[in-house]
């Protein structure tokens, strides 16, 4: 069956001119005549037997209609050309597309990512932000590093480590003490975190206390957010110290109480099945198991 889709021409036409709102810019920009891109728009409009601009005498305006197909037409035309430039680049070389939780990412992953590309330099590895499960099937994710309880339905998953948060807070919100009691943390503002909204109750169970108002206070959805939050005096955030080891070791962190508990839920890579063969990611999966176990040991 034929594809019901507009020349492309037309499309990069009508996203130039809908971006300026402007025919004369959309051919500076593409290098065509005026009356060129007119056609091309005239053309499109005629497929689709709708009206994408109104013409008035000070120029062009995007119907509601024309606003609509321009925000899916711009996101479908840069996904092209990211897989153009992706094609184009990496030839004779394999990418590993991995979703995974930022704070992870970026604190844990990436400095030791160099090791990885190192020892397979005909490997690229492209991280995008994940927070939560996805369906693999309606995505181009290879593979994904979460934080859960290892359940991911039509995936092999693989433990990384477990979480072990600690009451974390600005020296200058308790200023002159620097050590405090469970009791004490409890009067606080307690920051919470959006993926982990039982972690207080969950800390002072491990402290053997219960605190009516452990739920409440100011959510935000991830660590790097809750200790610049925490940083600026906001309140007091559980996280895990292998993320703010800069923060604590430079003092703009303080953990006022070492006391910890060991969440249920733990740091997987999570690998579909259907890419489980693949030589690339069992490349990628040797080497992070490895460190992962190498971290583990090393913090015992």
């Amino acid at each position: 069956m034929r594809r019901k889709i507009p020349p492309t021409q037309a499309l990069i036409c009508f996203e130039s001119s809908a971006r300026h709102e402007s025919f004369t810019k959309a051919a500076e920009e593409l290098s065509l005549t005026q009356s060129a891109v007119c056609r091309q728009i005239a053309n499109l409009e005629e497929f689709l037997d709708i009206q994408l601009f109104r013409r008035t005498r000070r120029g062009v305006k995007l119907t509601d209609a024309g606003q609509t197909y321009s925000r899916r037409i711009a996101s479908r035309l840069d996904a092209v050309e990211r897989d153009t430039l992706s094609v184009m680049g990496n030839q004779g070389t394999a990418t590993l597309e991995l979703a995974l939780v930022p704070t992870f990412g970026t604190q844990w992953l990436l400095p030791r990512l160099g090791d990885f590309l190192r020892q397979h330099p005909q490997i690229t590895v492209n991280l995008t932000n994940r927070t939560r499960p996805f369906l693999f099937a309606d995505t181009e994710f290879d593979a994904a590093i979460y934080f859960g309880d290892g359940e991911w339905s039509g995936t092999q998953t693989h433990f990384l480590m477990k979480e072990s948060p600690i009451p974390v807070c600005s020296p200058a919100l308790i200023a002159p003490q620097q050590q405090l009691m469970p009791e004490q943390i409890a009067e606080l503002p307690l920051l919470q975190q959006t993926t982990r909204p039982y972690a207080w109750r969950q800390w002072f169970a491990a402290v053997d206390m219960r605190v009516e108002h452990d739920l409440n206070g100011t959510r935000l959805e991830l660590f790097s957010m809750l200790a610049q939050a925490a940083m600026h005096g906001l309140g007091v955030a559980l996280i895990p110290p292998f993320l703010i080891r800069n923060e604590l070791a430079e003092g703009r962190l303080i953990s006022p109480c070492a006391r910890s508990f060991d969440s249920a839920n733990s740091y997987f890579l999570v690998i579909p099945e259907r890419k489980a063969e693949s030589a690339a990611l069992l490349a990628f999966r040797d080497w992070l198991t490895a460190e992962a176990e190498r971290y583990r040991l090393e913090n015992s």
